[in-house]
């Protein structure tokens, strides 16, 4: 047989442990980038201010340059016009003074030009530095959100699984008790009306010969025992039908189909006296509380019948204005309520069954005491 492979939930708390720590060191990380980014980007505007103030400086300087280069150059136009009326010194000094000018005004045009691409590119860097910081921020918040829901929701996963753990037991063990009930009626109707039906087929087949043969009042002598056992059928059919579902709960309500139910409970079990008491008004409630109420009933009796060795059990119910109260009371061996039973799923469906309808269920029990079921749920409606 295949082994269950069981979650063990210390191992999932050291994994969300786990988890917690990586994404706290993450957030860490991501805050001194953010940190780091902030302080490159007050370097860069401090340094973009101080390249801003020297480009004006050089255009400043590059514009007197630029005039004095063009008297120079007209200097030199006119001294070189005038070839004649002036001296070779004179001439000279005209043309080095133009050249000169003319490579100042080349190197501070240079250096304009360097200056504004460095501008640029500061400016660049300090808009990818600021979406940098932006992004930081934003993941630094989104972390704290994650490290909120790791550190809240995701602590309790190991509780969460050990419920769904059982759960899912449960709904297993919902199948299996799908299928043996289904093997049982299977059972009942082939062992009680199928072969009492096949029986009513023969002896129906042989009221025709006897009657020929030994005469009508033997013949109606059969036909008598053929009516009992037709009748005998009809009752295990629709005791069968009961069990499933008693159509007396749609036509009567609840409280007229619990004491016909718990009637015939008794007279079929001949183990215990099953006493039944309605407290409250008799009054029809919605579906969905008279099958839940009843199918509560049936598994606290049936509970009772085949686990505590009772011998009288006690049933009340009280339908109040806004809510109903249930008592399912025996005086069998009881038992542990904190320990865990390995088919102890009859509890369990009755716990998910009172939860459905928003109420609660309290056992009262100890071994050798007997055992009482509270149950009681708010009528909305």
């Amino acid at each position: 047989m295949p082994t269950k492979r069981m979650i063990d939930t210390k191992v999932v708390d050291k994994i969300v442990e786990k988890m917690i720590n990586t994404v706290d060191h993450s957030k860490d990380e991501i805050f001194l980038i953010g940190e780091h980014s902030r302080q490159e980007f007050e370097t860069l505007a401090e340094e973009l201010k101080e390249i801003k103030v020297q480009v004006l400086a050089v255009i400043s300087e590059g514009d007197k340059l630029e005039v004095q280069a063009r008297l120079a150059r007209n200097r030199l136009s006119e001294v070189s016009g005038n070839f004649n009326d002036y001296s070779e010194e004179q001439i000279r000094s005209a043309y080095e003074k133009a050249h000169d000018l003319q490579m100042k005004l080349s190197i501070m045009q240079q250096k304009e030009k360097q200056l504004r691409e460095r501008r640029d590119d500061i400016e660049r860097r300090l808009l990818g530095v600021q979406e940098t910081i932006e992004r930081a921020e934003h993941l630094v918040g989104q972390i704290s959100v994650v490290l909120n829901y790791l550190n809240s929701d995701l602590r309790q996963m190991g509780e969460m699984l050990e419920n769904a753990k059982q759960k899912q037991e449960f709904g297993l063990k919902i199948i299996e008790a799908q299928e043996e009930e289904r093997k049982r009626l299977s059972r009942e109707i082939h062992d009680g009306p199928a072969q009492m039906l096949a029986n009513v087929m023969m002896r129906s087949q042989l009221i025709d010969k006897v009657f020929r043969e030994r005469g009508p009042e033997e013949g109606f002598k059969d036909i008598a025992d053929l009516r009992i056992m037709v009748r005998s059928a009809l009752y295990e059919v629709r005791r069968i039908i009961y069990d499933l579902r008693p159509m007396a709960l749609d036509d009567l309500g609840l409280v007229p189909t619990l004491k016909k139910y718990l009637e015939t409970i008794e007279d079929y079990s001949n183990s215990a006296k099953i006493l039944f008491t309605n407290m409250g008004v008799e009054k029809r409630l919605p579906v969905k509380y008279e099958v839940a109420l009843f199918r509560l009933v049936q598994e606290g009796v049936q509970n009772a019948l085949k686990h505590s060795n009772a011998t009288e059990i006690l049933v009340k119910i009280e339908i109040a204005k806004t809510n109903v109260t249930v008592i399912v009371k025996d005086n069998g061996k009881g038992f542990d309520v904190n320990a865990k039973k390995q088919n102890s799923f009859g509890l369990m469906g009755m716990r998910e069954r009172v939860e459905l309808l928003e109420g609660q269920l309290k056992i009262e029990t100890k071994k050798g005491a007997g055992t009482v079921i509270i149950i009681q749920v708010p009528l909305q409606f």
